[in-house]
């Protein structure tokens, strides 16, 4: 007798799920307490290493200072971009000073007085190399004129400010943290007068403008750094930034709304983010290299307020951050520490953590291709050139010697007398060699003061002693225009006052 089983359709389809289920119920107990989790993974020892090096939320500093660039910025950038701001030309833009100090917080610049100084410069890097001659170029074509200006009629709370003639893009002042301060700032450069002119229509470069915050130090000078902050900015013709913000919110406007979400918000305001100090003042308060000093009095009177000071006449110094073009070589012996202080000095702050185990040593073995990999080909490129640079000559050498000849018992001169005997003199001229890289009669009476050890405020004239002894008054177009290592021999004349000095080149 045979059986058969007849079942309909719906108990065949549950049975079959039913073994199913079953069959996938044992999946992944085979591998049990051996399988890997992402926990696991991020407890292995490299990654515990990364995360001990990252901040915590304790631990990050709440910067002491804020500036906000009373100015909207644009509605066109992406989330992860640095804003930018459209100023007009020669526009007075508010740039209000707020001390953000949380309680307890560096009490010892309580009711003092604080530094800064508000710079206009290159945010492209190619541009920030060349820095030096693109200004050079912009003086030449709209001589008399200024990158940066204070408005002081308009601005509040600010004291004793100033520009230097040599420092176009530039200005300082003091001010109280504990009063209500704001600074108007002018920008008179426009972004396409630094574009190369091809086809017209030509995208102008972008600026920055950055404040650099300095406290007084023991010696009176400020040049303890507190703080640092820029933002990105575009410099159009009168009433040109309006229409390029009006253009920028109408593009908006037409997007939709998920291609919205991928741009920032216009701002009111523009928040200064925190930088790296400008080179020139970078880790002042650890060499104790003055800030740069600056006066608005005419560069031809040469007093001590329109005069940087400077001992340094030699073309590899580094204690003048203001010569262009002179990097400081790292050594191959640096340590760890000296190569990260390297690293910030030269604005090299974003790759730090990147090179914190790198001596000097291991950072000069790295070749260019090396550096391109790790840090991209711009930043790359540039690291390489730095780590390799060599120092730039002068641009003229001059030789001065005092006209008093100086008796030292170490140098020697043999001459013979009359009577053809050789006789021995232990005077002997010294000449001092000046580095010029400025060309400029402010930069040779500086380093002239220094070698003949006179302060430059009692240098009242400096004269070139012409054909016929005539004395013709030194200018910048004269000192251009010397012959590369010239030599003179400096002559002191007491002033008619006896107030001062004046120099005589022979």
């Amino acid at each position: 007798m045979a059986w058969v089983l007849k079942m309909d359709d719906a108990t065949i389809e549950s049975g079959l799920v039913h073994d199913f289920d079953a069959s996938l119920s044992g999946i992944g107990q085979e591998l049990g307490a051996g399988a890997y989790s992402m926990s696991d993974v991020l407890a292995l020892p490299i990654f515990k290493q990364e995360d001990s090096s990252l901040p915590t939320e304790n631990e990050t500093k709440n910067p002491p200072f804020q500036y906000v660039l009373c100015a909207a910025t644009s509605p066109a950038v992406k989330l992860h971009d640095e804003t930018l701001t459209y100023l007009n030309q020669g526009q007075s833009y508010e740039v209000r000073m707020l001390d953000n100090r949380k309680a307890g917080e560096l009490p010892e610049l309580n009711n003092k007085m604080v530094k800064s100084i508000v710079r206009v410069v290159f945010h492209d890097r190619r541009l920030q190399y060349t820095e030096h001659q693109q200004l050079e170029g912009w003086k030449w074509n709209r001589p008399g004129d200024r990158l940066l200006d204070i408005d002081i009629p308009m601005s509040v709370g600010i004291v004793e400010p100033k520009t230097h003639p040599s420092q176009l893009n530039a200005a300082e002042f003091l001010w109280d943290m504990n009063k209500r301060t704001s600074v108007f700032v002018q920008v008179h450069c426009i972004s396409t007068e630094f574009t190369p002119r091809k086809h017209g229509g030509e995208k102008g470069v972008p600026f920055r403008i950055q404040i650099d915050t300095f406290a007084q130090g023991d010696s009176g000078e400020y040049t303890e750094h507190l703080h640092s902050a820029s933002c990105q900015i575009k410099v159009f013709k009168p009433k040109g930034a309006d229409r390029k913000q009006k253009t920028d919110r109408e593009k908006m406007e037409k997007r939709t709304a998920q291609e919205k979400e991928k741009y920032q918000p216009s701002y009111d305001t523009t928040i200064l983010s925190e930088c790296s100090p400008w080179p020139d003042n970078a880790y002042v308060s650890t060499n104790q290299a003055a800030t740069p000093s600056f006066a608005s009095t005419p560069l031809s009177t040469y007093t001590t307020s329109s005069v940087p000071d400077s001992d340094s006449s030699s073309p590899n110094h580094q204690a003048d951050p203001g010569s262009h073009g002179n990097l400081e070589q790292l050594s191959p012996t640096a340590s760890i520490q000296d190569a990260q202080k390297w690293l910030l000095k030269n604005r090299f702050s974003s790759y730090t953590r990147l090179f914190s185990h790198f001596s000097g040593s291991d950072l000069l073995k790295l070749t260019r291709d090396d550096l391109v990999q790790i840090c991209g080909p711009a930043d790359g490129i540039r690291l390489f050139n730095a780590l390799k640079s060599r120092s730039v000559c002068p641009r003229l050498t001059v030789y001065v010697c005092q006209e008093s000849p100086r008796e030292s018992p170490l140098l020697e001169r043999h001459s013979t007398n009359e009577n053809g005997d050789h006789s021995i003199s232990s005077s002997l001229r010294v000449y001092h060699a000046l580095y010029l890289e400025e060309l400029t009669a402010a930069e040779l009476i500086r380093k002239m003061a220094c070698v003949c050890s006179l302060p430059v405020g009692k240098i009242n004239q400096v004269y070139r002693q012409g054909p016929t002894g005539i004395h013709i008054l030194l200018s910048d177009q004269m000192v251009y225009n010397l012959p590369d290592e010239s030599c003179f021999l400096i002559s002191t004349v007491k002033d008619e006052l006896g107030e001062g000095l004046h120099l005589i080149l022979k």
